[in-house]
């Protein structure tokens, strides 16, 4: 069963489910995070909802370019977990699944094109503390203590 974080499914509500595939980022021991300024002010870390006829891995190139401006070459899918969350910016709630890959940032190729998103880099202990959902924490930890191990 995949983990969830965040608040329990209020019942009686509809949500939609939202699959999505984002990335820790490492790059000389320092994840690249991205910050979000609307519709939530936060932390995060890159990726973000797969669209219809994409595979979860070009989800994740075409995402992380937008929100960074990184070209990436990922290596391995870390896990999932899911979350019951409001997205104001569709009018919509989801049931977000989402997919964590670990991933190498190659080559900066802009500034981020997402209105709104800056890139930042932090250590992993940093990062865990700084990304606004528990889900993301939870997988940036669990990359720490393998890093660690």
């Amino acid at each position: 069963m995949t983990p969830r974080y965040g608040e329990p499914r209020e019942p009686g509500r509809l949500y939609r489910r939202r699959p999505g595939a984002y990335a820790i980022l490492m790059r000389d021991s320092r994840l690249l995070l991205t910050h979000q300024r609307e519709p939530h002010d936060e932390f995060q870390l890159p990726g973000g909802g797969i669209d219809p006829g994409e595979s979860p891995l070009q989800a994740l190139h075409r995402e992380v370019l937008e929100e960074t401006g990184w070209r990436i070459a990922p290596q391995r899918r870390l896990g999932a977990f899911r979350r019951f969350t409001y997205m104001p910016e569709y009018d919509l709630w989801a049931e977000k699944l989402c997919t964590i890959y670990l991933a190498f940032p190659v080559r900066r190729l802009a500034a981020p094109g997402e209105a709104g998103h800056s890139v930042h880099w932090a250590t992993p202990a940093q990062a865990a503390r700084m990304v606004g959902n528990p889900g993301d924490a939870a997988m940036i930890r669990a990359k720490l203590r393998e890093y660690l191990a």
